[in-house]
């Protein structure tokens, strides 16, 4: 059985098969660069049999799709639509689940890291309009400063002016002594 995966890697499509599979017991190991399930359980399918399962990612990380092929070794005959129609639907349902529930972890993660960066853009947002109203209220106190010293430039010319008239009647006083 075929199927394609969307969104998925080779690798996390593989280990997301080792996972669903443990539902049927068998123990699962690598093989051949795929995925092995040996004695697997599928009372459905085989029984009180076990059949042992095969399956094996074709695509390369970074692909939009990837295909994954999954086997079911009967113990004398691969399952085959031909021989086993009933065996086979059952079979074609669990690797429809299987595919479903591998490109749904996909998307998930995916929306993870996609809400992750917006939280970050949110974030940054935030800083940039605390940092604006930090800024406008720099102006606001800038601008009182200035208006402070102009007020205070203007009494100190006149000061000044009062100081030189203070100085000139001194003038006089010591011209007079």
């Amino acid at each position: 059985l075929i199927v394609t995966l969307y969104g998925v890697s080779p690798s996390d499509a593989e280990e997301s098969f080792r996972s669903f599979m443990k539902q049927y017991d068998g123990k699962r190991s690598s093989k051949d660069g795929g995925i092995f399930i040996d004695n697997a359980t599928i009372k459905s399918i085989s029984g009180n049999n076990t059949i042992d399962i095969y399956g094996k990612a074709i695509g390369k990380k970074g692909d939009a799709e990837i295909t994954f092929v999954v086997a079911f070794d009967l113990g004398g005959a691969f399952l085959n639509s031909a021989e086993h129609k009933d065996q086979f639907k059952i079979a074609e349902d669990i690797v429809k689940e299987f595919a479903v529930k591998a490109t749904k972890e996909a998307i998930e993660a995916e929306l993870k890291t996609a809400q992750k960066a917006q939280e970050k853009l949110e974030d940054d947002q935030k800083s940039l309009v605390k940092d604006k109203q930090n800024l406008e209220g720099d102006i606001i106190d800038y601008r009182t400063k200035i208006t402070k010293a102009e007020n205070d430039i203007s009494k100190n010319k006149s000061e000044q002016e009062k100081k030189k008239s203070e100085i000139e009647a001194q003038k006089k006083v010591v011209e007079a002594i």
